[in-house]
């Protein structure tokens, strides 16, 4: 008997991935048995890495879809998911679009409960939805669970009556989209948002942030856990948790359950709290990042908004061109794309959105080798100085949000210079007040005199100075020239005014612009020894191309324009016909490809980005 009762123990230790023992502070202390498993500490956490599928994935969808959808407004380029956050402020034209749905004199949850009489996703098909973004070349989808209004999509016993299950469309989004995900072969995650605007236990930016903790521990810990033993995501998107620290959200314990609970298939983002270090980088609508040792995708919608936006400009939204080739420029840097849709409320994905997903599926699968599983290559992308003429305006007085100050301009690591001239009109003492995100510089000239620096901002929200050249009159011919340099994320630049004690108001005058960036010309990516180059402008058969600054290629190897070969068919063998391409490396590395060789027609058919394929680049 004794015997059996210590091979049962031998067993159950085998058997068992780990314990969980309660320590005197109601953490769990994780007792190791096989030395796989991970401890709620940041050094255990980054010890265990991260999975290779996510490096090599390149492309998910991001999913915002739930009650905001009904309304689906927001500002011109504001985020249609934040509608609640706009209730709660009692922003004028939030109030206006939520009076067609409820009475806005009750209380703001009230109002916002009332959406779940509109939402009913009748033509929500998620089989649809799944070939959808397969056929687009996405190998993951993240679908936001529980938005930062708390609504989940799943049928969560910690919100019995505030789910897609007992109201809305009366169905569990969660479960059904995961299963129609996985049966396709792609891998399913989950945005979760950490805080909640609408619990009683803390509700997220009303009430103080340090005093979260009963949220944390009675609430949010249990939910994060149901979800996760349900449903196994292989990769996890944690949000709103800049207002506290990851010691406050418990993310330590959070992050190494989630890797016990699920595997070594897991990953997560950054988007832990203040203190976080760990989590594959987020950055969003940005020009990317240049990080290879930790994985990274920048999330963004199609335009400017995650949940749809019915008040959205048709500008908002890339071109076919414009996200093909910023995909590009991500990979090449070693990171990927997690590209949002915004569904309506009726479960259907707008054909604008459609229509942009098929244009990137029709080019990875024609280029796809040159992407999945790629790598950075010594050169990630070349570039040329450009600049352009930017419409004349009235006033300094931009914010561009997840914006270029014009369309086909870098959104990042871009300079402008203005001028303008006006005559004062009435005499006064003037005060200037600018702002500028990330910095700017100007310069004042009166009456012809010479001009003098009036102002310097660096990295400061915002610099107001007196007139320092004395007082102005009226009359007086006045010319302002400005630099502005814009690094990365937001970007901003006001200038204002007053005479005396009066209000700021922006100084008007006719105010000239141009906008000098970096235009990418070429990316290069590598994989099993092929190198990738990948042109943003069309080859021309009839002109060589010159690549110039190329390191050493071997003098084998051979090139191939993907998309021109043709299939054969001779005596009943079938193959492939590829049409190599003739090229030249000189002494000081510039390389010459030929595509006279080509097919006229063939090469008008390929668009948006042309990928040459060398093979054997640096031989064997």
């Amino acid at each position: 008997m004794k015997r059996l009762t210590l091979l049962f123990f031998a067993l159950s230790l085998t058997l068992s991935s780990f314990a969980q023992c309660p320590r005197s502070d109601g953490e769990p202390t994780i007792i190791d048995f096989t030395g796989k498993f991970v401890q709620p500490n940041w050094e255990s956490i980054n010890q265990r890495g991260y999975p290779q599928w996510f490096r090599d994935a390149k492309l998910g969808i991001f999913i915002h879809w739930g009650l905001y959808s009904v309304p689906a407004y927001a500002s011109k380029e504001g985020y249609g998911e934040w509608f609640y956050r706009g209730l709660m402020q009692r922003v004028p034209e939030r109030m206006r679009i939520m009076s067609l749905y409820a009475d806005t004199t009750k209380p703001t949850f009230e109002q916002y409960s009332e959406l779940t009489k509109y939402w009913h996703a009748e033509l929500w098909n998620p089989d649809d939805w799944a070939q959808m973004f397969k056929d687009a070349g996405a190998q993951y989808v993240v679908l936001v669970t529980k938005h930062h209004d708390g609504y989940c999509l799943w049928d969560s016993k910690f919100q019995p009556e505030w789910n897609s299950v007992v109201s809305g469309p009366k169905r569990n989004i969660v479960e059904e989209l995961t299963n129609s995900v996985r049966n396709k072969g792609m891998r399913m995650g989950f945005y979760y948002s950490l805080p909640e605007w609408t619990n009683p236990l803390h509700i997220w930016m009303q009430d103080p942030d340090d005093s979260i903790s009963d949220y944390v521990n009675d609430y949010m810990v249990p939910q994060f856990k149901e979800l996760v033993e349900r449903y196994k995501p292989d990769l996890l998107f944690s949000d709103g948790d800049w207002n506290n620290t990851a010691e406050q959200l418990r993310s330590p314990y959070l992050i190494s359950w989630y890797y016990n609970t699920v595997g070594k298939d897991a990953i997560v983002n950054n988007r832990w709290g203040n203190g976080t270090k760990h989590g594959f980088l987020t950055p969003e609508y940005s020009a990317g990042i240049a990080n290879t040792e930790v994985p990274w995708a920048e999330c963004r919608g199609l335009g400017r908004s995650f949940g749809l936006n019915r008040n959205e400009n048709l500008d908002n939204y890339m071109t076919d061109k414009e996200l093909i080739q910023h995909f590009v420029e991500l990979v090449a840097h070693g990171g990927g794309l997690t590209l949002n849709v915004g569904p309506y409320a009726d479960g259907t994905i707008p054909l604008i959105q459609q229509e942009r997903l098929r244009a990137l599926g029709n080019w990875l699968e024609i280029n796809g080798e040159a992407i999945y599983g790629t790598i950075p290559y010594d050169i990630p992308c070349q570039r040329e100085q450009t600049f352009a003429q930017l419409p004349p305006t009235k006033t300094i007085n931009f914010d561009w949000v997840r914006n270029a100050p014009m369309r086909g301009v870098s959104t990042d690591n871009f300079s402008i210079t203005w001028t303008g001239d006006f005559q004062v009109k009435e005499d006064g003492t003037y005060t200037f007040f600018a702002t500028a995100d990330d910095s700017m510089t100007i310069y004042l000239s009166v009456n012809g005199e010479p001009p003098f620096q009036l102002l310097n901002i660096d990295k400061n929200p915002s610099i107001k100075t007196n007139f320092a050249h004395g007082p102005l009159h009226k009359g007086d011919s006045v010319f302002i020239l400005i630099f502005y340099q814009e690094n990365e994320l937001e970007a901003s630049a006001s200038l204002l005014w007053r005479k005396d004690d009066e209000k700021f108001t922006p100084v008007e005058a006719n105010w000239d612009g141009q906008v000098f960036w970096e235009k990418t010309t070429r990316c290069f990516t590598t994989k099993n020894n092929n190198l990738y180059i990948i042109e943003f402008e069309r080859p021309d058969p009839h002109k060589p191309l010159v690549i110039k600054n190329m390191p050493k290629l071997n003098p084998k190897a051979e090139m191939i324009l993907l998309g021109t070969e043709e299939e054969m068919d001779f005596q009943g063998y079938k193959g492939v016909k590829y049409n190599m391409l003739k090229w030249k490396q000189d002494k000081k590395g510039s390389v010459t490809i030929d595509f006279s060789a080509i097919d006229s027609k063939k090469l008008n058919e390929l668009e948006n980005a042309w990928v040459i394929r060398v093979v054997d680049y640096k031989g064997k």
